[in-house]
């Protein structure tokens, strides 16, 4: 689905990315992460064609993004950015959404299927004629999430989703990347929030100035202090207490790692008990 080999990016004769690569499949959620400045931000436009590589090669959904236009790699790549207000532009919840499948050009007569579907996954349903702008901001989110599933993107990049937004707010939307994620699609997360990354995510990449400092499990990555402090990047809660106790960290969030540790709880009371 991505593939980014040997990237390097200067932009204003200021490399950004140096010698990039990784490979992202079908079904994976994988969580961007590291400080401000990292090349997060860059890397990500490189997947809709916004920057392209100065050397090396980006390749989404086996088109080469340094041959294609942005429109086209829409069609694939579904962006859902911190801020709702810079995507929204229509005068109704309804409009915004057709906006978006005009845009990719997905046939006409799928349009109010798509939207109908795309309302029922945010919980829009009832405010489809209503003006977006007037909405809550946690709605004004989902909208901008509407607009990018009703094009259906084989990839979903969710750039900071859930800044601002209360704890329920935050379960919706990422309940909802981890449902297309089991329709297969892929997910990309950029968040600082290492709790939400630990959860949901099932691989974690490090960028620290611009390079791939690891790409593994969130096991790996959350065990690493050293590799944390330099990525500015704090350790979740449940790992915290998995490493004072001298537990098993777990590998992925896949694995719920709040129920393993406590099965590694259990487990040690039971060794101990007489």
């Amino acid at each position: 689905m991505i593939r980014l080999s040997d990237v390097c990016t200067s932009m204003r004769r200021t490399e950004i990315l140096h010698g990039v690569s990784f490979t992202a499949r079908a079904g994976e959620f994988v969580a961007l992460v590291g400080p401000n400045g990292a090349g997060k931000t860059t890397l990500l436009k490189h997947l809709n064609g916004l920057v392209k590589p100065t050397t090396g090669t980006v390749s989404v959904c086996g088109i080469d993004t340094r041959r294609a236009k942005t429109s086209a790699l829409a069609r694939h790549v579904g962006f859902l950015f911190q801020n709702p207000d810079q995507q929204i532009l229509c005068p109704t919840v309804r409009e915004e959404l057709r906006f978006g499948l005009r845009h990719c050009g997905v046939p006409k007569d799928t349009w109010d299927s798509r939207i109908e579907e795309a309302a029922r996954l945010t919980d829009l349903s009832s405010k489809l004629d209503s003006d977006p702008l007037m909405l809550t901001r946690s709605r004004r989110q989902r909208v901008a999430l509407a607009s990018v599933l009703a094009t259906d993107p084989e990839i979903l990049v969710l750039d900071e989703p859930t800044s601002a937004q209360d704890e329920r707010e935050t379960e919706r939307i990422m309940g909802i990347a981890r449902e297309l994620r089991g329709r297969g699609k892929t997910i990309i997360l950029v968040s600082h929030d290492m709790e939400l990354v630990s959860k949901y995510a099932d691989r974690v990449i490090v960028l620290i100035d611009g390079r791939i400092a690891l790409d593994g499990a969130p096991g790996e990555a959350f065990s690493d202090e050293g590799l944390l402090a330099r990525a500015h990047l704090s350790m979740p809660g449940y790992y915290r207490a998995a490493k004072a106790l001298s537990l098993e960290i777990p590998e992925c969030a896949a694995a719920d790692p709040v129920a393993l540790m406590a099965d590694s709880i259990e487990r040690l009371i039971r060794k101990e008990a007489p």
